[in-house]
This record gives structure tokens, C-alpha cells and sequence, in this order.
């Protein structure tokens, strides 16, 4: 007999609808799963014979065969353990056939029957309810996770005997309704703005760089306060809204990063990776892909302290994600696209022992020592960053100053205003935020006119500007406009934004 239920198959940190679909047939004993599983998945063959048997159920007679529609999508992990022992149930006619119907159905299955937690539930609500789902079943340690996505009554059971019992009818001690809640935000631990002294250039930098989601790179000696400022970049950043915190909460979710109470990521995340990290750890990869760091900064920070310190191979695998907002991973079972629309702020000192052009200091960095040094930083990789701020040492009387800069609370309302203005200008298209904007796009959202155009045209006529800066400067441009609350760009904002083009790293040798 032919017997449907359906589950969800994760590829990338998308989730995807699968058909679980099973028929028995008289015979020898045979119990063969077909449709490009994975080891793991073979493996539950034995584990759901087990769990069938062991939670009072007869398992099927004969020839038995499972296929995983579409067959041409491989399939992966152990989620498919509960959907398939259903199935065979739903073959055997215990439960009835069209009983499994309304349900997308995951879970791995221990051999006493009991169910155990798997990864990615949050996309698999996502998927099931984007494919016109209302009813999903899960292991109950999978409960709060799946209860994140509204508008899903969510099945949290402890065993297969449970999930049968839902089948049935009698799911109602185990429904719950999916909500989407929010937590407020707490910047408690992040720090404060107001607690760093002087720095107002590298400040006003950093605040543009958060309004228009611009790249920032930091260049200054040890001691004078970059990575001080980095950390505090996101108590500048604006609450994150209901569609980027799932989609923060979907990558987290497919890393296996969420802990043991999910909730909704609240906070924009930042991601602070080792100098050592590898490529694969930085964009993603492995055998089975997974989300890498650029990904797990997803609408939030990126920061890489002693940017030249990684290895020039890892610094160029972030040329594709720092143009395009996503990181493409081929390997021999599959391509998987990662979202990577992050905020980078790398910091770097001027030469290795770090000290060159500080007054006073006793730098014996020779040129080309300097050289060989910034080196691993290539002219495409930094031709992405729009902003390169030098940061210099605090003075005496900065440092014992009385009188507080302005707090993060206050630039961040500048911030939320200027995000406001992008919002109002893209609607619902993808950009998001300035520095989002496709190069198709630059003359129309940062149309330059007059003096602004003029002093553009004469810097890029010295040579000193590709066509890829002229668009990010028009960029950073307009973003300064906007935390002026100004409709038009001026001469004023496009002078300001070339004084942020000239790369600090390179004039330093």
C-alpha cells in the first residue's frame, strides 16, 4: 500500500519541502530508501526498524521502499527518521493514510522511540509555512525553536507514540501556536560611545559607516583606541526589524548556535574571528557546507583586528561577499549560496612593530618591511572598503577631559534617522541601505550635481579613483547627506566622503 507524509530537507541554511513517500510489496524482507540520501540518512533504516518495534508498533512485512521526492535534491541528516517511521505505519495501515496529510513531519529517532533534537527546525517552519503548511511536528527539545515563525501550530512530542497520537487526532496537549516575538534589545556588555576620548574623526566615521552599512577600515598604533571603538559599533546600529532577525535566527540555527531555549536573535550580531581563522572557517565550507563567519554577521558586524596579520589567501575569499552580499560554496555533493550582507570593520596598525609616524616612537620598519607587510592587502580588497579613518594617539588633555562626547544612544538616533530616509527612498527593494546599492543604481539615488559633481570629476581626473570608488564615494556621499537630513548632495558631503577615500594603510609606507 502507498502511503505520503512529507518533512524538510536543508540545503545551505535554506529548508526545502520533501515528499516522504513509501509503498510495501510482498516478498523477502527488504527495506530500501531511495532519492540521494546521505550516509546518515541509510543509517536510519536500523534506527527506525528499532524505534517501530520498541514503541509497541508492528513493523511492516515484505518488500519495503522509501522515496525522497524531488529525487534529483540530496537529502541530509537524521530529520528524516519520524516522517519515515509514519510513513511505514501509514503503509501497514496502523494509522490511517490520509492522516499525514496536513503535517510536515521532522525528528531523529532513538531506539527506544523517543525523539531527539535536529538542526535548521527554524527553516523548516519557514519552508513549511511558505509552502502553504499550518501544521508541523517536531521533537519536543525542537519546541521553542519552532515556535518562532507565526502562523504554525506547532506538534512538540517526545515520542513516536506521541507523534502517532497527533496523527490520530489527539494532538491538543502537545499544540503549540507559533508567535514571533522580539525581545527588547539589551546593549548591556556592548559599551558606550561617550567612554572613548577624543577620536572624533574615526567617531564620525564609524557613525557613517553604521548609517550607510559602509566598510571601515582603521589604521593607527597599539594603544590608541580601534579596538575600542569597533566593539561599540553595534550600540550604534538600529534595532534589528522582525525579517532580519529570522534570518539571523536561520543561519544561527543551521550552525547549531542557538543553545538549548531558542529565541529570535534580538541583537545585530558581531562576529570577531582570530588573525589564524582559515578560509573555510571565515566564509563557510567542509564536506557538508556550513555558514562561516561572514555569514554569521549577517545584517550585523564583521571585524577583523590585525587585518594584516591574516593570511592574504584568507583576505581574498571576502572580495566576492563584500560586493555581492552573499558567498557561494561548490562542493561535489551541491552548491550552497550564504547570505554575507555585513557591516566589515577591520583595524591594522602601520607597520609591524606598529609604530611608524608616531612622534616619538622608535620605529626601525624600513620601507620595505612596510611593504612587504601591507602587501597581503591587495588594491581589489581595498578598493571595497569605502572608508579608511587614521587613528591616532589620544592626547593628555583628551584623556583627562571632563566633559563626555556624545553617547551612543544619540549618534544612534542619527543613524535611525538617516536608515529612515533609506527606507523611505528604496521601499521595499533589496538595498536596504546605501551602501547596498547596485552600480546600475549609483546615478540615480546619488545623483551629483553642480560643485558636488565638479569636485568628483576633478578627483577622479588626477587618476586617483576607479570606477568602483567613484560609485562607493557617491555612496558614502549620499549617506552623509542623509544623517544631514539633506535631500540634495553637496560639495560639502562629497569633500567630506574623499577625505575618508584616502587609504591611510598605503600612504603610511
Amino acid at each position: 500500500m502507498l502511503a505520503l507524509a512529507f518533512s524538510a530537507s536543508i540545503a545551505g541554511i535554506d529548508a526545502h519541502v520533501v515528499r516522504v513517500e513509501t509503498d510495501s510489496a510482498a516478498g523477502v524482507p527488504h527495506f530500501a530508501i531511495v532519492g540521494l540520501p546521505d550516509r546518515a540518512l541509510n543509517e536510519s533504516r536500523e534506527r527506525v526498524r528499532s524505534a517501530i518495534v520498541n514503541s509497541g508498533f508492528g513493523f511492516p512485512p515484505g518488500r519495503l521502499l522509501v522515496n525522497l521526492a524531488p529525487a534529483d535534491m540530496r537529502k541530509e541528516g537524521v530529520g528524516f527518521d519520524l516522517p519515515i517511521a509514519l510513513a511505514l505505519l501509514a503503509t501497514d495501515e496502523q494509522i490511517p493514510s490520509t492522516a499525514l496529510r496536513p503535517f510536515v513531519v521532522c525528528g531523529e529517532l532513538a531506539l527506544d522511540g523517543s525523539l531527539r533534537a535536529v538542526p535548521g527546525v527554524l527553516a523548516m517552519a519557514l519552508a513549511a509555512r511558505a509552502a502553504g503548511f499550518r501544521q508541523l511536528v517536531v521533537p519536543e527539545a525542537n519546541r521553542d525553536e519552532a515556535t518562532l515563525v507565526d502562523g504554525i501550530d506547532v506538534y512538540a512530542v517526545p515520542t513516536l507514540a506521541d507523534a502517532v497520537a497527533v496523527a490520530l487526532g489527539h494532538g491538543a496537549p502537545f499544540r503549540r501556536r507559533g508567535t514571533t516575538v522580539l525581545a527588547p534589545t539589551d546593549r548591556e556588555g556592548v559599551g558606550d560611545f561617550a567612554d572613548v576620548r577624543g577620536q572624533t574623526l574615526a567617531k564620525r566615521a564609524l557613525e557613517i559607516a553604521a548609517a550607510g552599512g559602509h566598510n571601515v577600515v582603521l589604521v593607527g598604533p597599539p594603544g590608541c583606541g580601534k579596538t575600542m571603538l569597533a566593539r561599540r559599533v553595534p550600540s550604534i546600529l538600529p534595532a534589528m526589524t522582525i525579517p532580519e532577525a529570522l534570518d539571523v535566527t536561520k543561519v544561527y540555527s543551521i550552525a547549531g548556535l542557538l543553545g538549548p531555549s531558542p529565541r529570535v536573535v534580538a541583537i545585530r550580531p558581531f562576529r570577531a574571528p582570530h588573525h589564524t581563522a582559515s578560509r573555510v572557517s571565515l566564509v563557510g565550507g567542509g564536506t557538508q557546507p556550513r555558514p562561516g563567519e561572514i555569514s554569521l554577521a549577517q545584517h550585523g558586524v564583521l571585524y577583523l583586528d590585525e587585518l594584516a596579520e591574516f593570511s592574504r589567501a584568507t583576505l581574498e575569499v571576502l572580495r566576492q561577499p563584500l560586493e555581492e552580499g552573499t558567498v557561494t560554496i561548490a562542493r561535489a555533493a551541491g552548491t550552497h549560496t550564504f547570505p554575507a550582507r555585513f557591516t566589515l570593520v577591520a583595524s591594522m596598525n602601520p607597520c609591524p612593530c606598529g609604530f611608524r609616524g608616531v612622534r616619538g616612537s622608535d620605529c626601525r620598519c624600513d620601507d620595505g618591511v612596510v611593504q612587504r607587510y601591507l602587501g597581503k592587502l591587495s588594491g581589489p580588497l581595498l578598493d571595497r572598503i569605502d572608508l579608511h579613518v587614521s587613528v591616532s594617539r589620544v592626547s593628555f588633555d583628551e584623556l583627562v577631559q571632563r566633559g563626555a562626547g556624545d553617547s551612543s544612544a544619540t549618534i544612534r538616533s542619527r543613524v535611525e534617522a538617516a536608515r529612515n530616509l533609506q527606507k523611505q527612498r528604496f521601499g521595499e527593494a533589496s538595498p536596504g541601505t546605501n551602501a547596498g546599492i547596485a552600480a546600475a543604481d549609483v546615478r540615480r539615488f546619488c545623483e551629483l550635481e553642480g560643485d558636488a559633481l565638479a569636485l568628483l570629476e576633478g578627483a577622479a581626473s588626477r587618476g586617483a579613483l576607479s570606477a568602483r570608488a567613484f560609485d562607493r564615494i557617491a555612496r558614502v556621499a549620499r549617506t552623509i547627506a542623509d544623517l544631514a537630513q539633506s535631500p540634495r548632495i553637496v560639495r560639502a558631503h562629497v569633500a567630506e566622503a574623499l577625505v575618508y577615500r584616502a587609504n591611510p594603510g598605503r600612504n603610511a609606507a
